[in-house]
């Protein structure tokens, strides 16, 4: 599970894989205002600055896989580009979001540092072939049906369409009904493929469609499992922050409260260090016939 096997990914100013020092993928679940999302995008950004963090800024223009059809979805594609433009250009950091359509791909890009595939869809091949061919990086989320080692095939799907520029992203697996359970045998399995490992400390934490007509979720377990992940050896972290949890529209249950992000973060760098200390073990790459 040696370092010098991963390609670091190139994010605008931030670099994520190698040797580049712990990332954290962070922002509001959905677009809300672009005040709201400016406003989050400084608070964190300076969190990071003093922890000694790479930061990238996430959001949602749509969040199309909601539970119930009644559920805040977001400002749409059109406006929630243009929030998202707002808080690149006055914050100055580099922007993921979410892209659910082919033909969604181009115009985020044209805005987003990042493509992120939802994980529901990371098998949808037109999907990845889009969001590839815009050149941006894109990270690809397992889905919580497949096996670790199934994650070749869609970074496959990316590579062959012409970009190397690939994170991965653990999210945790379907376990039972309305529960979700992080297999960390997983984060060797997937490094193995080469592309900068990203764990989910938020959406692992989910408990999906645990709460009727919405997910739950407990984010007092975010902690705990990002610890043992920077400890296993991930090279980012991806949270959703909101200064309000309780009153979000989406995904308040298990998203990380605002004002607990920064001694959240300072006691998982210490982890984060001490693992850059050790070499990290030999991992003998999964194979599977699927």
């Amino acid at each position: 599970m040696s370092d010098t096997a991963i390609s670091p990914v190139r994010i605008a100013d931030v670099t994520i894989g190698g040797d580049a020092r712990l990332a954290l993928l962070a922002g509001p679940c959905v677009l809300e205002s672009a005040d709201h999302a400016i406003r989050h995008a400084l608070a964190i950004r300076d969190i990071c600055e003093r922890v000694g963090v790479s930061f990238v800024f996430k959001s949602s223009f749509d969040k199309a896989n909601r539970t119930s059809i009644r559920s805040y979805r977001g400002p749409g594609l059109d406006e929630g580009l243009r929030w998202l433009r707002e808080v690149r250009d006055r914050v100055g950091v580099p922007v993921l979001t979410d892209v659910h359509e082919p033909q969604q791909c181009e115009r985020a890009a044209e805005v987003v540092d990042v493509l992120q595939i939802p994980a529901f869809l990371c098998r949808q091949t037109d999907l990845l072939i889009a969001a590839a061919k815009t050149g941006k990086p894109v990270n690809l989320k397992k889905a919580q049906f497949l096996a670790p080692h199934d994650m070749k095939h869609p970074i496959g799907k990316v590579r062959e369409s012409g970009n190397e520029a690939i994170l991965v992203t653990e999210r945790g697996t379907s376990f039972g009904y309305n529960s979700l359970v992080v297999d960390f045998t997983g984060l060797c399995a997937m490094r193995t493929f080469g592309a900068p490992i990203v764990f989910d400390a938020t959406h692992s934490v989910q408990r999906p469609g645990g709460a009727g007509d919405r997910t739950g979720g407990d984010r007092t377990l975010v902690e705990p499992l990002t610890r043992a992940a920077v400890s296993i050896g991930v090279d980012a972290i991806f949270m959703e922050v909101h200064e309000d949890p309780d009153r979000a529209p989406s995904d308040g249950p298990n998203m990380v409260r605002l004002t607990d992000l920064e001694p959240i973060l300072e006691r998982v760098a210490r982890f984060d260090r001490l693992r850059r200390e050790l070499p990290l073990p030999s991992v003998t790459p999964t194979t599977s016939d699927s």
